[in-house]
């Protein structure tokens, strides 16, 4: 069925508790926002006090359940410390999507040993250990889902930014190897890969006329991608509809590949 904005509803969703990472701005938010508005019980993480506060703020006003918790993503045990406060205090995460990432543009020679290690944290080494910390409590409630955010841009074998290229293939490759690792406990683990999504950093830093222009004669689909069009696919992966679907790498990206 579909509420009052033509929005899928799913049902399963009610009540459930989910986690995102990096939430508090661009897609993340999006994310936090269409689970709320499902009636999960969002927990979010991000690096930006204000703005996560801010998002919390509002959602709860509104009378849906979101909590902020600013988190450094790199500090893995404050990470898991942080996950096994939210479980304790909402239950068991059904519904873990590993979001956070930063693009930031480098080139070969550039990168640095320590550079390389502080890229991988960032886009890849959370999801990891996020997984490693939700699993147990997840697998014991009777399953759920695992959402890994990676990117189309390793796929299309993009230049600009070859350690974040790599981390996000490492992301598919991760969600391979948990899908078999978790599916007995009925946890499901899923990539998806967005194109190049139209968030307010994205616009700020890369739009130009140009740019546009060279996307869309590479789009099979000529509109921009929102970040509300990746949370509908999150959102089917993380409600029963999508029992059966794990180990998958889902492409959001208008037909650009």
């Amino acid at each position: 069925m579909t509420n009052n904005k033509n929005k899928t509803v799913f049902p399963s969703l009610a009540g459930r508790h989910a986690l995102v990472s990096g939430g508090a701005s661009g897609i993340g938010e999006a994310l936090v926002r269409a689970l709320a508005q499902q009636g999960c019980l969002v927990s979010f993480f991000d690096i930006d006090q204000a703005a996560g506060d801010s998002l919390a703020k509002e959602l709860n006003d509104q009378g849906l359940k979101a909590h902020f918790h600013m988190v450094d993503l790199t500090e893995i045990d404050t990470l898991q410390k942080v996950i096994t406060e939210r479980i304790a205090d909402w239950g068991a995460i059904r519904i873990l999507v590993n979001n956070a990432a930063n693009d930031h543009r480098h080139t070969l020679q550039d990168m640095t040993s320590d550079a390389f290690d502080k890229c991988m944290s960032v886009n890849l080494k959370h999801h990891f250990f996020a997984a490693q910390a939700v699993a147990p409590a997840m697998a014991e409630a009777g399953g759920g889902s695992i959402i890994n955010m990676s990117s189309n841009s390793w796929m299309l074998g993009l230049a600009g930014y070859p350690g974040y290229v790599t981390a996000k293939a490492g992301i598919s490759g991760l969600t391979k190897g948990l899908a078999r690792e978790l599916g007995g406990q009925k946890i499901r683990v899923n990539t998806v890969l967005p194109g190049w999504v139209m968030t307010e950093k994205q616009k700020r830093l890369w739009l130009t006329p140009e740019a546009e222009e060279e996307l869309m004669t590479q789009q099979a689909l000529k509109e921009k991608i929102k970040p509300e069009d990746v949370a509908d696919l999150v959102l089917f992966l993380g409600a029963d509809d999508s029992r059966m679907i794990s180990g998958q790498s889902l492409v959001v990206d208008g037909g650009r590949l």
